[in-house]
């Protein structure tokens, strides 16, 4: 599954570096239109403060840098898009072809189903999560230290770390619990791929003759059955999930609001941090924020290696 960046270095290792590069580039961006929303919300409250203090060309101005940096954000972003999708297809070419070679060889349950849809799904899964994970370790790397600095005018009040120290907390405490919620949810995702693949394989085997009624049904029972029983469990998962992350959207505003309520901080100050604050404790939820598709990979992943094990 993983030859590809062995045997063809060029595309699976030089491929990966420019997508970082680009993804780091992007980061960069988030960084210095971060630092505009200080500037930005700063000339509002001097404006509303007292009227004409801020001229109507440097308002303009300050609109326009704004254009600036998220439209270089949007090239990039597409340019990065694109090219990883043209990357993560060669990755899943490398392995359709591979298993070309064996294929009908080897008698595995939903083999068609593993070389067609699920090399389909991983190339997909692998290319939305990779970018996300990337971003998010960048993202973390950068916003670090401006949330630090940016808790100097609350020091006083609050503790200058005190943000980073809830935001990794909230994240830590958030990501545990949920991942022992929702530990049985790769496994069913894992049963509800096997049978909708027998289904499936005998729709097909039955396309072209009278089909056997009772077969279908038991067969489509048994789908039933698994897709109602992962229903119940991401009932009570997502309701946990959507819970912490709607919960978490007032906590950085919680922790100003001794300083908030003392007027120690500007408009310019709370939003460059509510900013700042969102961006490392999504990126720090990474898991929370993708769970479902964390799921469906570790479900596609498991099903790939027992294809290339029953292929040795």
């Amino acid at each position: 599954m993983y030859s590809y960046f062995t045997d063809n270095k060029l595309w699976g290792i030089g491929g990966a570096v420019l997508i970082v590069l680009g993804i780091f580039s992007q980061v960069m961006l988030d960084v210095q239109i971060n630092d505009w929303y200080g500037l930005f919300y700063g000339q509002i409250q001097s404006s509303l403060t007292t009227p004409n203090s801020v001229g109507l060309i440097d308002f303009y101005w300050t609109l326009g840098q704004f254009c600036y940096l998220a439209g270089a954000w949007v090239v990039i972003g597409v340019v990065v898009k694109w090219f990883a999708s043209h990357w993560v297809f060669r990755w899943r070419t490398a392995m359709v072809t591979r298993y070309h070679k064996i294929f009908g060889q080897i008698p595995v349950e939903g083999a068609s189903q593993r070389v067609q849809e699920d090399t389909l799904k991983f190339a997909r899964l692998v290319e939305d999560l990779g970018q996300s994970l990337v971003e998010a370790l960048i993202t973390l790397v950068m916003f670090f230290p401006i949330l630090y600095k940016l808790g100097e005018p609350i020091a006083e009040v609050t503790g200058q770390a005190v943000l980073i120290y809830t935001a990794i907390t909230a994240a830590v405490f958030g990501t545990a619990a949920l991942a022992l919620i929702g530990q049985r949810l790769p496994g069913l995702e894992y049963d509800i791929q096997a049978e909708e693949a027998a289904y499936r394989k005998a729709l097909v085997v039955y396309e072209d003759q009278k089909a056997n009624q009772s077969v279908l049904t038991t067969l489509y029972g048994a789908v039933t059955k698994v897709h109602y029983r992962s229903y119940f469990h991401y009932l009570y998962f997502n309701t946990a999930r959507w819970t912490y992350l709607q919960g978490m959207v007032i906590v950085p505003y919680v922790v100003m609001a001794p300083a908030i309520v003392a007027g120690i901080v500007t408009l310019g100050v709370v939003r460059q941090i509510g900013h700042a604050f969102g961006q490392v404790s999504r990126n720090l939820q990474y898991l929370v924020q993708s769970w479902p598709q964390v799921v469906e990979l570790l479900s596609v992943h498991k099903r790939l290696k027992e294809y290339d094990r029953a292929t040795k």
